[in-house]
This record gives structure tokens, C-alpha cells and sequence, in this order.
């Protein structure tokens, strides 16, 4: 029926391009210039694609706007004629791609004197961005012949659009012989070199930062696509010199050099952990830990670490003397020393370092008591849960390295077992010594005897009536760990059973046997048993041990996938029908007929009478569809009649009739009167909203 309309109106924008003498502006105004440049309205195409015009879009995308102009559109022209520029329609692609003067034009956009407008440099690197992944040969070419286009980008990396623009050139250029040719001419280009020597402390803080973006994103971008790559190809020139050791130890240098600020600190090491990484970081990082050992999905470059190695007492002088930081107010008081990004970046590396499993760099770390310092923070920060994450996965990954290693040498179960340093070649070897990094946790950091005063200072705290500390949770799973690597039997028996007092070997055992066996329990019964899984604890810390944690993801995936029945909203927290009207709720009606329970009298006597009554009503209800009927024009006009039944819903979801009722007699009011029960009776009915 709807063919009985003409809805082929003819476009405003076409009667526009009908009239002499229109201009492009004019066309600009129009709402809908993008939608028909999309659908490609040949006639609109042909219009833009003339000279002029090209040479106005381009010239709206690199030029400043008038300042006279009101704010809130001053840059409403520019953000159409970059949206029309990156329209991905052939013809203006060809137009922007093949001519050398627009292109020379956007190009002089880089030659002007930094600050970039933001805005401007947005549309810029989109519409290069675009031609890169569109005319790929001419745009390469066209760059190429511009010796100093990489000098001019990075002279304006402190606009985040010049990064976006590198990272264009690296990722969408295909096919992958012209991409090998340009990742070449940016090697040629020192690109990596260039980006390093911005993360000197010296440098714009704006500046550090894009620099150290990009260098992660380039090092992430480069591994993804040497992944997906089938074929066996030349490595990628800027993730070779990225890893290379001089390369490494040049980034590290330029953290440390002159007066060293957090900025400089933090942006530096984001890309070490770039380079270190090997799996999903945060928790999912942690179940692999716990899952996987040492098994790594990425071989880390052992130049990375040899260059690291050096620099380790730096950064554990960070830990002691972090850049000054004035107090800030949290949201369990003032905190007149914080914990700070600088110190949270050398956690987050010393857990990625002892991941690698690598023996000289954790026997640095242990020699120079880093984890110590560490624990130091973790009981100091108790509400710094990105902190105790970290020091956990630095306790989990000494505990697997430990245990990877006992597997590997399984005759080695003690001291008394343990050959003689010095004697034979198994150091020379590498092959790890397991107490190299126990000994020093156990013994030097009295990480027991740290777990059972924290654990007892709480239960003090709250049994005066204080607040549970933050970091609890990560305490008890922190203990879980030892205690699964005890019941393994590894070395670590040994540690414990002969190198703690004997008074703490007792408060030990019964902390295990009594108090964590409690709070593992607790927390199991917690969390599987309540449906609002989604909710925060008391102190923002979910207390869960790790032997636990996978029965616990079954159960929240069981309860995600569970069918979708009536009284799935009640379950899930809430009741849909409290917010909407009844008469709304297609489904309603029929959801509570099933919560419906009949009770009938159906003796011989009245089984007639009452299927008789009982098709009446529904005769009465039910209106046959008369498919002779004539076809009737839905659009036509009608009188709207409301006079038959209004329903109302009570506060408890239930439908009150005002009107007559169809199953005979006016409603009951309030339970009151004589109720027929000759055939049907409702006492048992249930509404379908709590």
C-alpha cells in the first residue's frame, strides 16, 4: 500500500547544482551534502571534483579560519570539506591523489611553525591517512621525494596527529613489497633513533609523551603483522633497531640524564614494558602467570633485558627517592606522600622483568633487595590496588620460576642436596638455582612473617570497629600462592619448614588450617551464591583466591547464559514492568498466564456445562480474522472510540477492570461480595511484578 504515494522526491541538492552560478559554500550548508556525496550522486561528484572546488577543500582543511567568525562555527566548513576529502568515493580520491598542486598544498600544511592548530591538524592527517590507504603508489611516491617531510612531522609530534599520520604509514600500506620499501625509507630516516632521542628529560613534557606513544604502538603494530604474516619474509627493520640493545640502552639513558621528572620516567619505561611484553597484561596477565609458569607466548630479545641489567639501581633509586609530589586528598583521607606514577612504573617493570624468568636479571633484583622495597610499598599503599596487583605478580612469578626450575631439577628438594658453588659447569650452563630467589623472600623479606602481622593488624583494626584495609584481598591470594606451591611439594617446604622461627612455623600453620581456609571458603560461598557479582566490595578489592577464581568465572558465565524467561529481570535485580505501562508489554499478558493456577470442579455432572461456559468466554474474547473481508486503507481517517474497557495497574503490577467485565458481573471491589466458584478459581494467582 505504499506505492499509493510518490515518495521519490527530487534531492535539494541536485535543484542547487540546477542554478547557475552556485557555489560550493552554498552546497556546504546543505544538511544532507554528505549523505548524497556518499551515495554517490554523480552530479554532486562532478561538481566537487572540478578544480576550483578541490582547491577550496583543501584549502578550507589547512588554513586558519577567519577569528571574527562565531566559535561554534567557525570550524564547521573545515570539518565538511575534510569529511567530503575522506568520503572514500573513486573520483575525489583520483582528483586529491593525481594532482601535484593539491598535493603540494596539503604538504605546505607541515611547513608552517608549530603550535598546529589541533583541530586542523586532525583534518590533515586524515585526509593523508586516507590517500595512503587509497593512492598508495602516488602519495608514497610523492613523500619520498620530500627529504624533510620526517623532520617536519616530528617537529610537530606534540600534536597527537602527527603520530596518528607515522603509524598510518606503517600499518596500511599494501601490498607487503611496498610496505617492506617503506619501512626501509623510514629506517633510512633514523625514525626510531629520532623518536628516542624526544625522551630525553630535557624535552616538551607534550612532546615525551606522543614520542613514547608512538614508539609502543610502532613496536605493537610491527609484532601484530610479523604474526599474521604466513609467509617467511625480511624482518621488519624499525622492530630490529627498537629491540636492539644499543637502541635500548640509548632510551635509558636519555631517562636518566640531566634532571630526571616523573614524565620522563613514566613515558620511558611504558616502552620498555612495551618491549617486554609477552601476554595480556592486569588480571587476565595473572591467570596465564598462574596457568602458564614460564611459558611465554613472546621470547623476549635478551638484548632488551642485557641493556636493562645495567640501569636496575636506577630504578631501584627511584623506589627510595621518587620525584617530589605534593599532597593530594583520596577518598580515606590526605595522603601527604603518594605513591606516585613514577614508583607504580618501576613495579610494573620489575614484574614484567621477572617474568622472563631471566636468572641475572632476577639475581640483580634479589641482590639488590628490590622486593623488598616493594613489600615495603605494598603494606604502606594498602589502598593502591594497582600497586598490589603488581607486587603480587612479582611474588607469583618468583614462586613459578622457583617451581619451574625444581621440576627441571627434581633431585634438588634441599640445601643439604644443593651442589657446591662453583663446581661444575651448571653456571656457565645457566641452569637456574632455585634458592637464588626464595632465599631472599622467605629470609631477607620475611614475606610469612609479613603476611600473618598484616593479616593479624586487620582483624585488630576491624574488630575495633575500622575499616578493612585495601590491599587484603591481595593478601589473601598472595598466600594462596604459597600455600599451593607448599602442597605441590617444591622447594619452597624447605624454605619454610627449616628458615622460620619455630613460634611463626606455628602461627603459620594455623593461619593455613583455620583463618584462610575460612576466608577462601567465604569468598567462594560469597561469590558463586549472590547474583549481583557486578558489585563492589567495601574497600573496592575483590578478596578472591586464585585456586578458586576459574569455579568462580563458570559460575558468572553460567549465570550470563542463563535462559531468558519471565522472571529473569526479577532475578537479575529489577523488574521491567515496574517502568513501563502494562498495555505496552505485548508479552505480559501471556507470561502471566502460565503463573496462572486452575482449580476446577470437574465432577461428571459439570464437565458439560462448564466447557460450554468456557468456550462462550472465549468466543466472547476472541474475534475470528474474516479474511473475505475487504481490504481496508490503513491511512484512512477513523473516529476513535475509547469507550469499551480502561485498565489501570495497581502498585503491585495487577490489572484492575473499571468496566463491565466479559466473564460476567461487575468487578469485585476489595475482596468483598459473593464470589462464583462454580467452575474456576484465581486464589492462587500470582502477579508477575514483586
Amino acid at each position: 500500500m505504499f506505492w499509493k504515494f510518490d515518495l521519490n522526491n527530487t534531492s535539494h541538492i541536485d535543484q542547487l547544482l540546477d542554478r547557475e552560478g552556485v557555489t560550493l559554500r552554498e552546497l556546504m550548508e546543505e544538511e544532507d551534502v554528505l549523505q548524497e556525496c556518499k551515495a554517490q550522486n554523480r552530479k554532486l561528484l562532478l561538481f566537487l571534483s572540478k578544480d576550483h572546488c578541490m582547491l577550496e577543500l583543501v584549502t578550507l582543511i589547512t588554513e586558519e579560519p577567519p577569528s571574527d567568525l562565531e566559535e561554534k562555527t567557525r570550524f564547521k566548513c573545515p570539518n565538511i570539506a575534510c569529511e567530503l576529502l575522506t568520503s572514500d568515493v573513486a573520483l575525489i580520491n583520483d582528483k586529491l591523489g593525481g594532482d601535484e598542486s593539491l598535493l603540494e598544498k596539503l604538504y605546505h600544511f607541515l611547513e608552517q611553525e608549530p603550535p598546529l592548530n589541533p583541530l586542523l591538524a586532525s583534518f590533515f592527517s586524515k585526509t593523508i591517512g586516507n590517500l595512503i590507504a587509497r593512492k598508495t603508489d602516488q602519495v608514497i611516491s610523492f613523500l619520498r621525494k620530500k627529504h624533510n617531510f620526517i623532520s617536519l612531522v616530528l617537529n610537530h609530534i606534540d600534536a597527537s596527529a602527527m603520530m596518528d599520520l607515522l603509524l598510518r604509514l606503517i600499518s596500511c600500506v599494501e601490498p607487503a613489497p611496498l610496505r617492506m620499501e617503506v619501512l626501509n625509507w623510514l629506517n633510512e630516516e633514523r625514525l626510531i633513533q629520532r623518536l628516542t632521542e624526544l625522551m630525553h628529560t630535557g624535552r616538551d613534557e607534550e612532546r615525551q609523551s606522543n614520542a613514547s606513544q608512538t614508539l609502543c604502538d610502532i613496536i605493537r603494530l610491527s609484532r601484530d603483522q610479523a604474526n599474521q604474516l604466513s609467509e617467511v619474509t625480511e624482518p621488519d627493520p624499525l622492530l630490529a633497531v627498537l629491540e636492539s640493545q644499543e637502541n635500548v640502552a640509548e632510551l635509558l639513558k636519555n631517562m636518566f640524564e640531566g634532571e630526571m621528572t616523573e614524565a620522563s620516567v613514566v613515558n620511558g619505561t611504558q616502552v620498555l614494558l612495551t618491549l617486554l611484553e609477552s601476554r595480556r597484561s592486569g588480571l587476565e596477565g595473572l591467570m596465564d602467570l598462574y596457568s602458564q609458569g614460564c611459558e611465554r607466548s613472546y621470547t623476549v630479545n635478551s638484548s632488551i633485558l642485557r641493556a636493562i641489567e645495567p640501569h636496575l639501581k636506577d630504578f631501584q633509586q627511584l623506589l627510595l627517592n621518587p620525584p617530589m609530589r605534593s599532597a593530594i586528598l583520596t577518598t580515606v583521607g590526605v595522603l601527604e606522600q603518594p605513591l606516585g606514577s613514577a614508583r607504580l612504573h618501576v613495579a610494573r617493570l620489575v614484574a614484567s622483568l621477572l617474568q622472563t624468568c631471566d636468572l641475572s636479571i632476577c639475581q640483580e633484583i634479589c641482590r639488590l633487595n628490590t622486593m623488598d622495597l616493594l613489600l615495603d610499598l605494598f603494606f604502606k599503599y594498602t589502598w593502591n590496588n594497582f600497586l598490589h596487583l603488581q607486587v603480587e605478580l612479582c611474588v607469583a612469578s618468583i614462586l613459578n620460576h622457583s617451581a619451574h626450575a625444581d621440576l627441571q631439577n627434581p633431585g634438588l628438594q634441599n640445601h643439604e642436596e644443593r651442589p657446591a658453588t662453583g663446581t661444575g659447569n651448571q653456571a656457565e650452563e645457566g641452569t637456574p638455582d632455585q634458592n637464588s630467589t626464595l632465599d631472599p623472600l622467605f629470609q631477607h623479606c620475611r614475606l610469612v612473617q609479613r603476611i600473618l602481622d598484616a593479616w593479624e593488624e586487620n582483624d585488630k583494626i576491624q574488630a575495633e570497629g575500622g575499616r578493612r584495609r585495601g590491599n587484603m584481598g591481595h593478601l589473601t591470594r598472595i598466600a594462596n600462592t604459597v600455600v599451593q606451591n607448599l602442597e605441590k611439594g617444591l622447594i619452597i617446604i624447605t624454605c619454610i619448614s627449616t628458615e622460620l622461627p619455630e613460634d611463626c612455623r606455628g602461627r603459620w600453620e594455623s593461619f593455613v588450617g583455620d583463618t584462610l581456609r575460612e576466608t577462601n571458603r567465604r569468598n567462594t560461598v560469597d561469590l558463586v551464591s549472590t547474583h549481583n557479582l557486578h558489585s563492589s566490595s567495601e574497600d573496592d578489592d575483590m578478596e578472591s583466591p586464585f585456586p578458586n577464581d576459574l569455579s568462580i568465572q563458570q559460575a558468572f558465565s553460567d549465570y550470563q547464559i542463563q535462559q531468558m524467561t519471565a522472571n529473569f529481570v526479577d532475578q537479575f535485580g529489577f523488574n521491567d514492568e515496574e517502568f513501563s505501562e502494562h498495555d505496552e508489554n505485548i508479552n505480559a499478558a501471556f507470561d502471566r498466564i502460565a503463573e496462572i493456577n486452575f482449580n476446577i470442579d470437574a465432577d461428571d455432572h459439570s464437565v458439560s456445562a462448564n466447557s460450554a461456559a468456557f468456550e462462550a468466554c472465549c468466543k466472547e474474547r476472541i474475534q475470528q480474522f474474516d479474511d473475505c473481508e475487504e481490504e481496508e486503507d490503513i491511512w484512512d481517517e477513523k473516529e476513535i472510540n475509547y469507550a469499551t474497557q480502561i485498565k489501570s495497574r495497581s502498585s503491585f503490577g495487577e490489572t484492575e477492570v473499571s468496566s463491565s467485565s466479559s466473564w460476567g458481573g461487575p468487578p469485585q471491589q476489595g475482596g468483598e461480595g459473593p464470589q462464583d466458584t462454580s467452575w474456576t478459581s484465581f486464589t492462587e494467582f500470582q502477579p508477575f511484578s514483586r
